[in-house]
């Protein structure tokens, strides 16, 4: 049996250290502080109900907080390490605000297993996933798809992020001699047609344009950023100090591309099990997905449009209590009950 980790990070909005912190140091000019960032739904106990129904394998999960943890969490849970900032970035660096930073410095985790999966906690587990969905004889099971870095004027940060990985993937890999290596696994035959598509277009340009990373809960090799830190030690230390999101940072696609590319996973369609959910106007499918476990696993995003936010919350979490109606271990006794939420 293969030994893997779950990586899950947590924020408390209403944490008032937190809120100080965040007060005293404000987003500058291209740094990305949006309130959505960090907004909780109330569903993060979905999530490890999620976990110990439908992954009982999984060898411990990693929660990291910037600082409160939430009341109805049992910290004595054996399967359950929390893990603060403090423990594993720099303290140079902290506070920080900055997803980016979290993630890059994960395989700092005292204890974390060389095969892991890292969650945001807006992807849920809905119905029974294998070890095998995310390893496979040692490897990231994955999707390698080329797509162009689009100039999304919404969204600035995202296409400098994008576009700062494909710079650095570039300096390592030569495209054309990397699919000429591993042709299988950039026309698998079971990927979603769009994206075997891609591939072949791709063909016709020499240099990397970008690259397509399902946004879902992400398999690593801690091996894999042990490499990159110490290929890209100066890159990944001078974004460090960004506090916000910023578009001189990188993120932890770069690690999960490399890895791709190093040939380091198993080709799998894994968007055919998963859904990415847009909470602005897909709230009726999202909530069929749930209560019909139509996929094994859900990412649901939030977006600064969002109208009746209270309202929307509710009706997710009674889809998930319908689901998910009995506590875990990982909560307290007595604090699992749906008016904990």
């Amino acid at each position: 049996m293969q030994k893997i980790d779950f990586v899950v990070t947590w924020l408390d909005e209403s944490d008032p250290e937190w809120l100080k912190n965040r007060k005293k140091f404000a987003p500058g000019e291209g740094e990305d502080g949006r309130a959505e960032r960090y907004r909780d739904w109330g569903l993060f106990r979905y999530w490890f109900r999620g976990v110990e129904r439908f992954a009982p394998w999984v060898r411990k999960v990693h929660l990291v907080v910037s600082g409160r943890v939430p009341d109805w969490l049992n910290t004595d849970c054996p399967k359950l390490h929390v893990v603060r900032h403090e423990e594993f970035i720099p303290r140079e660096y902290l506070p920080t605000f900055n997803s980016n930073v979290i993630e890059i410095y994960l395989h700092r985790i005292e204890g974390l297993a060389e095969q892991f999966v890292y969650f945001n906690d807006d992807m849920y587990l809905i119905n029974r996933v294998k070890q095998e969905y995310f390893f496979r004889g040692g490897l990231p099971c994955d999707l390698l798809a080329l797509q162009p870095v689009v100039a999304n004027p919404d969204n600035q940060v995202m296409s400098h992020l994008f576009l700062n990985n494909a710079l650095v993937l570039s300096k390592y890999f030569d495209k054309r001699k990397n699919m000429r290596r591993q042709p299988w696994k950039y026309f698998h035959f079971g990927y979603p047609p769009l994206y075997f598509c891609y591939n072949l277009l791709e063909l016709s340009f020499p240099l990397f344009t970008g690259f397509y990373t399902v946004h879902g809960p992400m398999p690593f090799l801690k091996s894999t950023f042990l490499e990159l830190w110490e290929k890209e030690e100066r890159a990944l230390t001078e974004m460090s100090g960004n506090r916000f999101r910023s578009e001189t940072d990188l993120t932890p696609y770069l690690f999960r591309e490399y890895q791709k590319l190093a040939g380091r996973f198993r080709a799998k369609n894994i968007q055919r099990d998963f859904r990415y959910f847009s909470v602005s106007g897909q709230v009726d499918r999202l909530l069929r997905t749930i209560r019909r476990q139509k996929k094994k696993i859900i990412c649901i995003n939030d977006v600064s449009s969002l109208q009746e936010t209270e309202h929307i919350k509710n009706l997710i979490r009674e889809a998930f209590r319908e689901i998910l109606p009995e506590a875990a271990e990982f909560e307290r006794e007595g604090k699992a009950g749906p008016s904990a939420e």
